[in-house]
């Protein structure tokens, strides 16, 4: 288990399930009973388990409790708890469509070829007010083909990842594609989360063929990575495509300059500097990733001295920013930030694990032959994408020795032996 975010809330597993066994009307104003139901995904045991259904099933309908429990029913499915699916189970039948939201979602998780609970599920699609994309995306995982003539009925919905998880689940149930284009479009979407959505459902439908477009869409590249990755890990050992045919897109990701965008957004007119710089900050990477074409584009002589004052103003508190910051150094040649990227390369706080590989990238950019040492540190490092960059980078600075070995990632490994 990954416990990077296990300190976050200063909890033990004793305290927070006593805390989530208290009564929702009895916890003390410095508590919380959400943050113990969110904190117990760090420990699997079976004592967290049997609470967070404790939790599920104090049905009190003061909305503090209600978040609770979907709250608790959210973490059972992180947890992929097979002994909560019956408790889980009864959510479906709720009032509340956001505790069956996550029931939906959380039984999707921890998986079931019960035709009964599926085919409640799939009864869900008929019920009005429901969040249908997930519950189409659950049948869809899940593999319920008896849905498949309730699912097309959303095929045309007006709401785009609704349309887009149903065209994609009926491809993947008959294997015609004839309509997928429509779901590449949505990489090109105006909203962010039907762009990042989208992705979702090009991995569901193994639409191998989009990954070209995947790599071009401006969201984040956490999203397009999971899906190139994703989409690989199933079609390479099927046959359906190649490492060599993947290494480009998943590279041209890595790499992360936004001239390798399809950015949706525009500017009529080059904005001032300091309104670029706040573009950085949004959570929308679209808009993050036209600032950073538009700085390196229009302000490359004034741009460094702007980035240094905004990661000591809040940038190195943003993780989103620091991550845009840390790439522009790079694209901008800009040496005098050398020490700050070596900082960046082996930060280790969860929040800015992103930042890394972007620090490895900018490293590469800068041409200075000292980071060498430092990146092939990294290649001992628990991150696939940060060893990958790190190995981008020092091709890049032109020292390729040390490959020898083999590396627990396939995709780092198959990055190695491409250099045999």
């Amino acid at each position: 288990m990954d416990k990077r975010f296990l300190n976050l809330f200063n909890l033990t597993e004793e305290q927070a399930i006593a805390l989530l066994d208290t009564p929702y009307d009895q916890v003390s104003e410095d508590d919380s009973r959400y943050i113990a139901a969110s904190h117990l995904i760090n420990f699997s045991s079976e004592n967290s388990i049997q609470a967070l259904m404790r939790a599920i099933q104090q049905t009190d309908p003061a909305l503090e409790n209600r978040i609770v429990r979907r709250k608790s029913v959210e973490t059972l499915g992180r947890l992929e708890a097979k002994q909560a699916l019956p408790v889980i189970r009864t959510c479906l039948a709720e009032d509340d469509c956001y505790t069956v939201e996550n029931a939906v979602w959380a039984i999707g998780e921890i998986g079931t070829q019960d035709a009964e609970i599926l085919e409640e599920i799939a009864q869900l699609l008929e019920k009005p007010g429901q969040t249908y994309r997930v519950i189409i995306h659950t049948l869809t995982k899940l593999d319920y083909q008896p849905a498949l003539d309730r699912i097309r009925r959303f095929v045309n919905s007006e709401d785009a990842p609704i349309s887009s998880a149903a065209i994609a689940a009926v491809c993947r149930f008959t294997r015609d594609f004839t309509n997928m284009q429509k779901v590449v479009a949505l990489l090109q979407h105006p909203n962010v989360f039907a762009r990042r959505l989208s992705i979702q459902d090009l991995i569901d439908a193994k639409y191998y063929d989009a990954i070209p477009q995947i790599a071009r869409c401006p969201v984040s590249l956490v999203f397009r990575l999971r899906g190139i990755r994703m989409l690989a890990e199933q079609g390479i050992p099927e046959g359906e495509i190649t490492f060599a045919a993947v290494q480009p897109y998943l590279e041209q990701t890595l790499f992360d300059h936004p001239n390798t965008l399809d950015l949706v957004h525009r500017n009529e007119q080059v904005p001032p500097l300091i309104t670029l710089i706040r573009d950085l900050y949004e959570t929308d990477f679209g808009r993050a990733y036209l600032a950073t074409q538009t700085l390196l584009d229009h302000y490359s002589d004034v741009a460094p001295a702007a980035l240094f004052a905004t990661y000591e103003e809040e940038a190195n508190n943003d993780y989103g920013a620091h991550f845009h910051v840390m790439k522009l150094f790079g694209w901008l040649q800009h040496a005098p930030a050398y020490d700050l990227l070596v900082e960046a390369l082996h930060n280790r706080q969860p929040q800015f694990q992103k930042s890394r590989a972007a620090a490895a990238i900018a490293l590469g950019q800068l041409g200075d032959r000292r980071a060498i040492p430092e990146l092939k540190k990294c290649l001992e490092a628990r991150i696939w994408d940060l060893k990958y960059t790190a190995i981008m980078a020092l091709e890049k600075l032109g020292d390729l020795s040390g490959y020898e070995g083999s590396d627990p990632d396939w995709l780092v490994q198959a990055k190695i032996n491409s250099f045999k």
